[in-house]
């Protein structure tokens, strides 16, 4: 009886990268959250609470002049960010660091400066209103410029790194480690050094906090730097973009169109989510709770980080993706049943396990996202014939950017408008009315873009099947253009000798 044939093990991509690698990379985004994380959070309460009043203006007034900040912050976004892109796409790749790294280096500087100064609080200089709103405008504006000339190439840099599918997805499981720390780290260490009594900020303290961890992200960054390789080829020719090809066609990709406008509700929610600072605050009458509320969320993605490769690579990652949105958007429904209560805040025992609820749904689509926008870029790829990754990225970017402006502005409204939040009145403890009002935004807010991005995700076109077909004909065409771009590199060389030999 002849014993059963060993399996025939899979061969090895030639461009495979080690988890120690995937990790390197991850350090970028650890630089990035911690400065998102921490602008994202705190800038809208201190603006609110710390630069703005205090000068005769009233609070309708500070919330249409914010409001109008945020619009006008991404409006010009919406120029910033297609350049970025365009001027990454067009750079030549450097033949000792590639196309993408040296942004990571270059960039990290004038970033962690920006962060520094949208936290100086100038109002103790006495200065009038107005010099204070074109502080924040310049500073923010700085701030937004510096962080897309980080986010843009760091985004593309996976997509340079490797090829391989497998390895996509462990580099956006390893993002998602970095990012998840850089997250956690704002709330779990900021939250208890910034306030005092637990609900008034401190300008000085959040200056301190700013500049430590724009310190910390500075290294990060440079740690992503030094640790990562770029394995795939370019050409050394500066390439020339067909603008229309590249953007027009984005618009009739329906992979793109859903995985921007799920960017859009997701990146919107979660800068929604800052308002939490108010919720704890004024309704929970206690600011701590928000480190509770962060390790609900990141607590689930911890544990299923772990094992996020194997289940993505079994049953796909639109199909695990949809499910977890699935859940957060139920856990969403159910949190926004069990209050507010007028009198007295609600119990923080369900309001926190709806939140794990909420971690964990979200956690499938936080910890693949990069992989399946690198999905997207691919599938751009094979329909156009170009690798475009940092423009098609810059106009992903702007997307969350705009669902950020949204959620801010929107918030701002309610919070000043429906609410009745006002910065110039004694803000400790639970208030009526207003407290439970911010519950409600905040809950329903959740429950909305949940829905929303569920619903659109049923719809996503990349399913398990239709990405292993399609990298079998990328697989083939890049081993042409690799065959191209080698036989370019030998001509160069020639003609370099030829042009040495006639010159002596």
């Amino acid at each position: 009886m002849k014993k059963n044939a060993p399996a025939q093990q899979k061969p090895r991509h030639p461009n495979a990268i080690t988890v120690i690698e995937a990790l390197g990379y991850s350090f970028g985004d650890l630089g990035n959250l911690l400065n998102l994380s921490f602008i994202s959070t705190y800038l809208k309460v201190f603006y609110t609470d710390c630069l703005l009043p205090n000068h005769g203006v009233d609070a309708i007034t500070i919330s249409r002049d914010l409001t109008i900040l945020f619009l006008v912050v991404r409006l010009w976004d919406a120029i910033n960010d297609p350049l970025w892109g365009l001027m990454v796409d067009r750079r030549r790749p450097s033949l000792e660091y590639g196309k993408f790294r040296p942004y990571t280096r270059s960039v990290a500087f004038p970033l962690a400066l920006s962060v520094v100064l949208c936290f100086l609080n100038i109002q103790t200089l006495n200065l009038p209103y107005w010099v204070l709103l074109a502080f924040a405008y310049v500073t923010y504006i700085f701030y937004g410029m510096m962080y897309t000339g980080m986010n843009i190439p760091y985004g593309s840099l996976a997509t340079a790194i490797t090829d391989d599918p497998n390895g996509r997805t462990l580099l956006s499981t390893t993002r998602s480690i970095g990012g998840g720390i850089g997250g956690a780290a704002v709330t779990l260490v900021a939250q208890k050094f910034i306030y005092d009594n637990k609900t008034e900020l401190n300008p000085k303290k959040t200056l301190i906090a700013a500049i430590i961890l724009a310190v910390v992200a500075l290294g990060a960054y440079l740690t992503c730097f030094y640790t990562t390789k770029e394995r795939v080829k370019y050409s050394q020719k500066k390439e020339k973009l067909d603008l229309k090809l590249t953007y027009g066609s984005l618009f009739k990709s329906r992979p793109f169109v859903t995985v921007a406008l799920a960017g859009m509700m997701i990146s919107g929610l979660l800068q929604f989510q800052s308002f939490n600072q108010y919720l704890t605050k004024n309704y929970f009458a206690n600011s701590d709770l928000s480190i509770l509320i962060t390790i609900s969320t990141y607590l689930p993605m911890v544990i299923l980080i772990l094992f996020m490769p194997k289940i993505a690579a079994r049953f796909g990652k639109k199909e695990i993706t949809t499910v977890g949105l699935a859940l957060a958007t139920v856990s969403s429904l159910v949190l926004s049943l069990i209050g507010p209560s007028e009198t007295q805040p609600t119990n923080t025992v369900p309001f926190i396990l709806c939140n794990f609820g909420i971690g964990t749904g979200y956690s499938f689509l936080s910890i693949l996202t990069w992989a399946i926008v690198g999905d997207v870029i691919d599938y751009q790829e094979m329909k156009t014939g170009v690798k475009n990754e940092s423009a098609i990225y810059a106009v992903y970017t702007f997307a969350r950017k705009m669902g950020q402006t949204i959620a801010d502005s929107g918030g701002l409204t309610l919070l000043y408008n429906y609410a009745g939040y006002d910065p110039e009145k004694k803000l400790d403890g639970f208030i009526p009315v207003v407290g439970p009002k911010i519950y409600k935004m905040v809950s329903r807010g959740m429950l909305i873009a949940y829905g929303i991005t569920f619903i659109m995700f049923l719809f996503y076109p990349l399913n398990k099947k239709k990405l292993e077909e399609m990298h079998k004909q990328l697989d083939v065409a890049r081993a042409e253009r690799l065959a191209r771009i080698e036989k370019e590199q030998e001509n160069s060389f020639t003609e370099t000798i030829k042009a040495e030999a006639g010159n002596p």
